[in-house]
């Protein structure tokens, strides 16, 4: 059973950071389990269940044989698991340079402040738009980052006015992605380029380099 001290976890690994500002350096990845949202592009599903309890401190002796002070957790929804804020806190307290990918349905509010935030804002092509808190946006820090996948161009239209009317470039970098292999990123870089929209055009490099496959 879990405790205050532990986690359950679908995967611990290593590999080159695929998206966000932090994109091309290598990572430790720390992918728990369970999430309370079902995208209709997820392409980490595996995390939904499949998983074993590990206490903090099994992780912190795990992750210390790779080589970087860079550490993602992420899910599934990391934050659907109470322990995790402590676990943050402990990883920062570690000199880890720590982010955190969360899909917005749970509150940021009791995050640590050395950690740096991936926040998703989820469209109504996710499905799950109904889901998103939106008083995250308020608890975000400078150097947090704003995620919103585009699954077609009714999604960027609806991206772009949230965009917009929320004024998100002063909440942090935002980044939209198109979903891996079903929305062309060239278009989506003509519509950015043509609303001159502020924000970074993200492909997700692992995708890139090794396909859509589990531990990368």
């Amino acid at each position: 059973m879990p405790t205050s001290e532990s986690l359950k976890i679908n995967e611990i690994f290593y590999s080159i950071q695929g998206e966000s500002t932090r994109i091309g350096l290598p990572t430790i990845f720390i992918r728990t389990t369970g999430c309370p949202m079902r995208c209709v592009y997820c392409d980490t599903a595996y995390a939904f269940h499949d998983g074993k309890n590990y206490t903090f401190q099994q992780i912190f002796e795990e992750i210390k044989q790779y080589g970087t002070q860079f550490v993602t957790v992420t899910g599934g929804e990391p934050l659907a698991q109470k322990a995790c804020f402590d676990f943050l806190r402990q990883l920062s307290d570690l000199d880890y340079k720590v982010s955190i990918e969360t899909g917005g349905a749970v509150s940021v509010k009791n995050i640590d402040p050395r950690i740096k935030i991936i926040l998703d804002i989820k469209t109504p092509g996710s499905g799950e738009v109904e889901n998103n808190d939106w008083n995250n946006l308020s608890l975000l820090k400078s150097n947090d980052e704003i995620k919103i996948v585009i699954t077609n161009e009714e999604d960027y239209e609806w991206a772009k006015r949230i965009i917009l009317n929320e004024n998100l470039v002063k909440k942090g970098t935002i980044l939209l992605s198109p979903v891996h292999g079903e929305v062309d990123s060239e278009l989506l870089a003509s519509w950015i380029l043509r609303d001159s929209l502020p924000v970074r055009l993200q492909l997700q490099l692992h995708k890139i380099i090794w396909g859509n496959k589990k531990g990368v």
